[in-house]
């Protein structure tokens, strides 16, 4: 008997799962600033949205400021891949700080062809898995083809000089691989290199890289790359340094946004005078309660002199339903045309 929830859980094959692929919104096909004014009218979620799209409009204003985009979550899959693409091309990001499943199993995974599908949660997990599918929440994965993404991940290292690379440095490789190679084009990836804006992957291994660099170590166990995590984090504590003011757009917690904000301490570390970062922005569904937050809420993070408090917000909605309101926004406000790109991959040689 088909379960109530989906009627259609029984008799399915591979194909009939993977038939709706997730197509990705466009930020610049329609016009939010309407939507985001009236709901800085209102109160709850809408209100702290709408002041959270002003703070990133402030930061986009600021013509000092260097803008960090954080991503932890599933949100590329989803259907944000293109805003964060768009971001970087209409030069509102800076730097990139990301989970290494961000930016590899859903972003490299996609710019090698395959697709993120519509699924349901309610479909039977023991039918996905003898169907090889994956599931994150009600998006479907073919792991068939994200271990294809793997061993890719392991070709390129394959054909790298043997030595220590931070998660930026390999994600510029991968970009250049693209570069020539990528068969959807407009990748967060490849956007990224052609405007030497840096990724940073602080927990690269915990992904498809992790998989497919566990592969080539084992091909060559006398000569192979590896992850240097500690100059990765002096090198994003380099550009914060270099950095006037600094602001935080942050999607999800976790090690990104930890990661990120610690900068500020690591610097201080180093005997430089350096500031909180100005201006911060976190869209979350965390909870306080058990006092992480997904590594604590911003005005927390202002006690470890991290975050500046008078320009920040937390945003406590899911970000697919608020992400493409503040960015559409951003971008037909057209503050982004007097923005300077910083160029910060370029400091790296």
């Amino acid at each position: 008997m088909s379960n109530p929830k989906n009627p259609d859980n029984v008799g399915h094959n591979k194909k009939s799962f993977l038939d709706k692929p997730i197509e990705h919104i466009d930020i610049a096909s329609f016009d939010s600033r309407k939507i985001i004014e009236s709901m800085g009218k209102m109160s709850f979620t809408s209100r702290d949205t709408a002041n959270a799209s002003n703070i990133f409009n402030e930061m986009l204003s600021d013509k000092d400021c260097t803008i960090f985009l954080t991503l932890a979550g599933s949100t590329s899959a989803a259907g944000c891949m293109k805003i964060y693409a768009d971001m970087i091309k209409y030069k509102m990001i800076d730097v990139v700080v990301a989970t290494g499943a961000s930016i590899i199993d859903m972003d490299f995974f996609e710019a090698l062809g395959f697709k993120h599908y519509q699924g349901s949660q309610h479909q039977d997990d023991k039918q996905l898995r003898e169907n090889y599918i994956d599931r994150i929440y009600d998006t479907y994965i073919d792991e068939e083809q994200l271990q294809k993404c793997d061993k890719k991940i392991c070709d390129i290292a394959d054909q790298l000089n043997p030595k220590a690379y931070t998660s930026r440095e390999f994600i510029k490789e991968i970009g250049k691989y693209l570069k020539k190679n990528s068969i959807k084009k407009g990748s967060l990836i490849e956007t990224a290199y052609d405007n030497n804006v840096p990724i940073f992957c602080p927990a690269f291994t915990d992904s498809s890289a992790g998989f497919g660099l566990v592969m080539h170590q084992e091909k060559n166990p006398g000569k192979h790359i590896t992850i240097d995590s500690i100059r990765e984090f002096r090198e994003l504590t380099e550009i914060k340094i270099k950095s006037n003011s600094s602001g935080l757009f942050m999607i999800g917690g976790g090690v990104p946004k930890n990661f990120v904000q610690d900068t500020v301490v690591c610097a201080e570390l180093l005997g430089k005078d350096v500031e909180m970062h100005k201006y911060a922005v976190q869209i979350t569904v965390a909870d306080t309660r058990d006092g992480a937050c997904s590594s604590s809420t911003l005005k927390e993070a202002s006690s470890w002199g991290k975050v500046d408090t008078s320009k920040e917000q937390m945003v406590f909605a899911e970000a697919t339903s608020v992400l493409p309101l503040i960015a559409s926004d951003a971008y037909h406000r057209n503050t982004w045309k007097q923005r300077q790109r910083k160029n910060f991959t370029n400091i790296f040689g």
